[in-house]
């Protein structure tokens, strides 16, 4: 197997659809307190991705800044969807936008941002981040129109964009680790560290919603 397989594998085995938490949105198990709470601790990270992204820019050949730095503002522009998400299961933006995450979730979102230092470990973390959310999106879209009546433009916005915009962003991160020096075991520590950390803020969100 390439080192795309290799992370593909590592993605799989620690997929967030196994996740005990995005088994129970899928089996309507969640309560609309548990997908509020949620909606509080995802925005840290919602938040955080544009930010993720400005220190692999910075190092970036410039052959493929354009591409980064529009993918940087898509995930600017998710941010507003992600509040009319929150305020479809009632936290308004003046709830949403000061509150500042539980431990967990911010351990999870300061384990990911320690992922990219480097141009190289930066596309490798993010590639284990978004090559998952089409397939995660669409399954969360799915949840909430069948058990938590939620299917409003505005509501599903973010879930809609993310299951075509990171099929776009994950293919931009392969290009990049496709053409790396960098040891493949040092790539696959970091999808490792990555994928870690995005089940560790669903860890947040079980044991403080469910």
């Amino acid at each position: 197997m390439n080192v795309i397989q290799r992370i593909d594998k590592i993605i799989e085995e620690r997929s967030l659809l196994k996740h005990p938490f995005y088994e129970m949105w899928s089996d309507g198990k969640l309560t609309q307190e548990s997908l509020a709470g949620y909606s509080k601790e995802y925005f840290q990270l919602v938040k955080a991705v544009p930010e993720f992204m400005a220190p692999i820019i910075e190092k970036a050949p410039d052959s493929v800044v354009s591409e980064l730095v529009d993918n940087q503002q898509e995930e600017s522009d998710h941010i507003k969807p992600w509040i009319s998400f929150a305020g479809e299961l009632g936290i308004s933006e003046n709830e949403l936008i000061p509150y500042s995450g539980l431990e967990k979730t911010n351990q999870a979102v300061s384990d990911l941002t320690e992922l990219m230092n480097t141009f190289d470990s930066g596309a490798c973390a993010m590639y284990a981040f978004e090559k998952e959310i089409p397939k995660v999106s669409q399954t969360k879209l799915e949840g909430l129109k069948e058990f938590y009546g939620i299917d409003t433009k505005d509501a599903i916005e973010y879930f809609e964009e993310h299951m075509t915009a990171d099929i776009r962003h994950a293919a931009s991160w392969q290009k990049i680790i496709d053409n790396t020096s960098v040891d493949d075991s040092v790539m696959l520590s970091t999808a490792e560290k990555s994928v870690a950390a995005q089940n560790l803020l669903l860890d947040s969100c079980y044991e403080s919603y469910c």
